[in-house]
């Protein structure tokens, strides 16, 4: 699928929904090779839901319905996005893991960071890969699984 039809498979998702959102604009995302597709409007609040619950099942029902209609073939990589609000949230998790690692790094110590879904994880691990002084693991299980950042010296 291309964009034009994933906005459009977006927009008619929203149409569905008694919200009001006033368009839908097509960027480039935080992650290489990806696209964000951000929803403008008065019901922004709604849309994200409690700690971005509401935008996390909307962005998993458009994506399952760009794969069905796709069928077999590659879709393009999308992630949706309300008044960048899962842009400012990766942004916090960088920071957050950027301080953790400088506190590791300080302290000689190993950190554990809150727990978080599987996608936070990956982008701590990917933004700490680069890192040798410290290493990145998983650990904990389902909703309690978190990062533990440890100092390699």
């Amino acid at each position: 699928m291309n964009q034009e039809e994933i906005k459009k498979t977006i927009e008619d998702v929203l149409n569905k929904i008694p919200l009001a959102f006033s368009e839908v604009c097509v960027l480039d995302g935080e992650v290489a090779d990806c696209k964000k597709f951000v929803i403008k409007g008065s019901d922004s609040n709604l849309l994200i839901g409690r700690d971005g619950e509401n935008l996390s099942a909307l962005s998993h029902i458009i994506k399952k319905i760009v794969a069905k209609n796709d069928g077999e073939e590659v879709v393009e990589k999308f992630y949706v996005d309300v008044e960048d609000y899962h842009t400012k949230k990766i942004r916090k998790i960088k920071n957050i893991c950027m301080t953790m690692a400088n506190r590791a790094k300080t302290f000689r110590r190993d950190v554990e960071l809150e727990p978080m879904s599987s996608y936070e994880r990956m982008i701590v691990h990917s933004t700490l890969a680069d890192d040798r002084s410290v290493k990145t693991e998983s650990d904990g299980e389902g909703k309690f699984r978190k990062v533990i950042i440890k100092f390699v010296g």
